[in-house]
Parts: structure tokens; sequence; C-alpha cells
């Protein structure tokens, strides 16, 4: 296996399942309702706002593999649209299942000398580096996710007892 391979195993690793540490997006996201996705917990980043985030750089970049120039800024990477409905969290979610699959599908493909060039301009480093990153991206709001999850199970657990 190559190391765009590699990557791209990493990338569906941690939306589908598969990693070493058993923990993916798809798996923490099972069961979670539209209700529980948009609740605030503490000050913490809401588990759909944490969803968009996540994939608004897997689409960005995406985009980019595509052919299309790079069109995303981090003041945008936050402005989750209302989800105001069970259908507006579903379609959120197969759009990054969907996004991931193909981007994954994508860095599959990328020829290994590619991983070492700049991705778009200098400034942002080589292709690796922001591959790379949207992986290590993705796990660490991963972990958000699980803990805003079991915080929001937990709350409902004592409110039932209540």
């Amino acid at each position: 296996m190559n190391l765009s391979q590699q990557l791209a195993k990493h990338l569906r690793d941690v939306h589908f399942g598969g990693n070493w540490t058993t923990s993916n997006l798809k798996d923490n996201l099972k069961n979670v309702s539209w209700q529980q996705a948009i609740t605030p917990v503490h000050s913490f980043n809401t588990i759909a706002t944490l969803v968009f985030h996540v994939n608004y750089y897997v689409s960005a970049v995406l985009k980019v593999l595509q052919g299309a120039p790079l069109q995303a800024s981090d003041q945008y990477s936050f402005d989750l649209p209302p989800i105001q409905s069970a259908q507006d969290w579903q379609d959120l979610q197969e759009k990054t299942w969907a996004e991931a699959e193909i981007f994954a599908d994508l860095i599959e493909q990328l020829p290994q000398e590619q991983l070492w060039e700049n991705f778009t301009d200098e400034k942002y480093g080589t292709y690796y580096r922001n591959i790379q990153g949207i992986i290590e991206h993705t796990h660490y709001h991963l972990g958000q996710i699980a803990l805003i999850k079991k915080i929001l199970l937990q709350q409902d657990q004592q409110q039932k007892k209540d």
C-alpha cells in the first residue's frame, strides 16, 4: 500500500471505522437525534456544528482535488445552516459521508510525488500536510463529539430519574 492509499484508508477509518482507536464519526453519530445534535452543552460547540466544521475542510480540499480553486476561509468553518428537523440532520450526515468517500477515492489516486508539492499555494504547505491535517483534525473533533454525546446521554438519564 503506497502513502496515498494509506492516507485514504486513515480518512475512511476515522469516518467509517476500522482504525485502531475503534472510534469513528459514523458510529458516534448513530442514534444522535437532531435535537441532541443541536443541543448546547456548556460553552462547547454542538455536535451538529462540529460535524459541519469537520466536513467544511473535507469539502474544501475535495473541490481542489476535483480541479477547482481553493474557496474556503476559517471564519466560515463553523457557519452551520440551521438544523430544524430530522431531515436537516440526516442531510448533513449524508453529505459528510458522501464527501468523505469521494475525498478518500481521490486521495488514493494521487501520485505519491504530488503529496510533496505545494497545495494551491506555498503558504498552505504540501498536499500531504493538508490531507494528514484533515485526518488529525477529524480525530480531534471526534473526541469532542464523543464527550458531548456522553454528557447529553447522562443529562437525559438524569432527567428521566427526576
